[in-house]
């Protein structure tokens, strides 16, 4: 059974820093597309970065501030997320699976998400 598990959210202020990781049991990240997503209250889930073999995609909208990285040691996909602004605020969960868009919302499995909170 695959699982995977964010962890590394919390509250920080604006203009910090977080590392969200996304760890997976029953599945081996290196063989698949994982991605990073968003959803604030009231909006649409958005793509924020993924990553496949080793090509890399991150979204305008966080590109220079959020950095996705695999540790394949330790089967773990990281969000690096610098200079964080209130809007940032949202739930921010991984997915991950053999999908054509890596940008798109069909990836096979997801995690439970992990809440930021961005403080003005």
């Amino acid at each position: 059974q695959v699982q995977l598990v964010e962890s590394g959210g919390g509250l920080v202020q604006a203009g910090g820093s977080l590392r969200l990781s996304c760890s997976a049991s029953g599945l081996t990240f290196s063989t698949y597309a994982v991605g990073w997503f968003r959803q604030a209250p009231g909006k649409e889930r958005e793509f924020l970065a993924a990553i496949r073999w080793g090509g890399i995609r991150t979204a305008d909208s966080v590109k220079g501030r959020f950095t996705i990285s695999r540790d394949n040691a330790k089967n773990t996909v990281y969000l690096q997320m610098d200079s964080l602004k209130p809007e940032d605020t949202a739930a921010y969960y991984c997915a991950a699976g053999n999908v054509g868009d890596i940008r798109g919302p069909n990836y096979n499995y997801w995690g439970q998400g992990t809440q930021v909170t961005v403080s003005s």
